[in-house]
């Protein structure tokens, strides 16, 4: 195809004078051989548009919401267990000092035991914790090395990198 001069227009933009080449022009024929929008059908095709975009908001949202869900249900039972270690090693230390006004003979044993009672809890605690932040860590190395991999399987990476600093000397 052979451009020709009259295929050239000048154009003036805020003071850059540039020349392109000239846009096709609709012919009032041809424009009249194309039949005007039906608002009723863009109408629709927007309402469906829309629907489709809410819709896949909504399941983004109730996935999020399921997920806060279970967190939630988990950070509940982890404190309901607390809650009731810490009750178990609370009681016996009411009891040590109704024992401890009635017998002296064993204030400190009972004392030792209540003590154990409540490190013992908040060692099942730390675990649970522990636990949960090893679940966590994962998650995130394993995001981590899905947004990495990309990056990774780029054809650059195949020479090693003395042929490859050898290939960019080159040019």
């Amino acid at each position: 195809m052979e451009i020709i001069e009259e295929d050239w227009e000048l154009v003036n933009d805020d003071g850059f004078v540039y020349k392109r080449l000239k846009r096709p022009r609709l012919d009032s024929t041809s424009a009249s051989a194309v039949p005007p929008p039906d608002p009723a059908a863009e109408a629709k095709a927007r309402r469906e548009r829309k629907k489709k975009a809410l819709l896949k908001l909504k399941t983004k949202y109730e996935q999020e919401i399921q997920h806060w869900e279970q967190l939630s249900n988990t950070l509940k039972a982890l404190q309901d267990r607390t809650q009731n270690q810490s009750s178990s090693a609370v009681l016996p230390d009411q009891s040590v000092s109704v024992s401890q006004e009635t017998s002296s003979a064993f204030p400190l044993r009972d004392l030792t035991d209540t003590l154990l009672a409540q490190v013992e809890a908040q060692e099942a605690t730390i675990r649970d914790i522990s636990r949960l932040c090893d679940v966590t860590e994962a998650l995130c190395d394993a995001e981590e090395q899905r947004l990495k991999q990309p990056f990774l399987d780029l054809p650059i990476w195949d020479p090693s990198p003395k042929d490859l600093v050898t290939s960019l000397q080159e040019k």
